[in-house]
């Protein structure tokens, strides 16, 4: 049976990301997420490297390795040309595979991108359109946000964007060859059965902590226990 190491050693981020880590710390103080979370890259960095299997595993269930915003400020300052971001990406993988994300509050949050990010892509050929930006379920975009979504009829138009509507412009409506494309293409490189991982793996979690899938969608989308920040 592999090991877990073995499992990070087959990901090419872990491959291009990891040289030899001396423990500088230079990551941990470029890294913005370090400044506001219970976060250290270079204990990452340090815990891959020394190939610790139930440190890994500890890790892999944590809440750690969603903290990292993937900003790449690391790999501009670390004097190895590591890349601690990359081997976070790794992390993430493996952890989504085994399904330990579930395991954690910032880690189950996997759940509410694949619903509105993922099933986005698939349907509307969009990440993030305006009409999911809620103000109710995102009140850190304040009241200006508010009125724009409150008046987004109007603002579309003075903008000339087309959305969801056929022909060109901003948002336009993604045509259903183009959709059926980019399906196969989800298809065929196996990100639909990573999904439905995720979506199974979340299913499971949520008949363990009693909930159905709307609470519990909701539970990873605004929940928070307090203990992430540093300060």
């Amino acid at each position: 049976m592999s090991t877990l190491t073995d499992r990070l050693k087959e990901d090419i981020h872990y491959i291009e990301s990891l040289n030899s880590c001396m423990n500088c710390g230079v990551c941990t103080a470029i890294c913005p997420s370090a400044e506001f979370y219970n976060y250290d890259p270079r204990i990452i960095a340090d815990t891959v490297q020394r190939q610790d299997e139930e440190a890994l595993e500890t890790l892999l269930k944590s809440d750690t390795i969603w903290y990292c915003g993937e900003c790449m400020s690391c790999k501009t300052r670390c004097p190895r040309c590591n890349t601690p971001g990359g081997i976070i990406m790794a992390l993430r993988r493996l952890s989504q595979e085994k399904g330990w994300f579930t395991q954690s509050e910032k880690g189950r949050q996997q759940y509410a991108l694949k619903q509105v990010l993922g099933n986005n892509i698939l349907n509307f050929g969009y990440c993030v359109t305006p009409d999911i930006v809620k103000p109710e379920m995102h009140p850190e975009q304040g009241p200006v946000w508010e009125w724009i979504y409150a008046h987004r009829d109007e603002i579309y138009e003075k903008t000339h964007s087309n959305y969801q509507k056929h022909g060109a412009g901003a948002l336009r409506r993604v045509d259903d060859e183009s959709l059926q494309e980019l399906k196969d293409i989800f298809e065929i490189t196996g990100g639909k059965e990573f999904m439905d991982k995720i979506e199974d793996y979340s299913a499971q979690k949520a008949e363990e902590m009693g909930m159905n899938m709307e609470s519990y969608f909701l539970h990873t989308y605004t929940d928070n226990n307090g203990k992430h920040s540093e300060k």
